[in-house]
């Protein structure tokens, strides 16, 4: 998958501002990492898998200040990650019981392609 970055300038007047803008672009849907920048802390960026800088910016706006997009760049993979996701490498566990013979157990890391920020099942 293809990671976007997203880069958005918000009025901020404090830190309440500020924490209460992460707290609204860590809860949007497809974001991995989220961080404020620039000189005067007015820069939120968001890193993530197809997040909706539209919708982001909207509700930004609507519960902290003005907000617009700056920009919107794809960030590039390098060869050997891609490489590691395609193939990875599957996990032996052996059980503990002395009596049955004992057959390994493969296991295969699995990543949901849209994890979801829902924590209850």
């Amino acid at each position: 998958m293809v990671q976007q970055k997203l880069v958005i300038k918000v009025q901020m007047t404090g830190d309440k501002c500020r924490t209460k803008a992460l707290k609204l672009a860590a809860g949007a849907e497809g974001v991995t990492s989220v961080a404020i920048e620039g000189d005067d802390k007015s820069l939120v960026v968001v890193i993530g898998d197809e997040v909706d800088s539209v919708c982001l910016t909207r509700s930004l706006r609507k519960k902290v200040g003005y907000a617009t997009i700056v920009s919107v760049a794809q960030l590039e993979e390098s060869d050997e990650k891609k490489d590691e996701e395609d193939n990875p490498t599957p996990t032996i566990c052996y059980s503990g019981y002395g009596q049955y013979p004992q057959f390994p157990s493969y296991y295969r890391v699995v990543s949901d392609p849209w994890p979801s920020n829902c924590f209850f099942m």
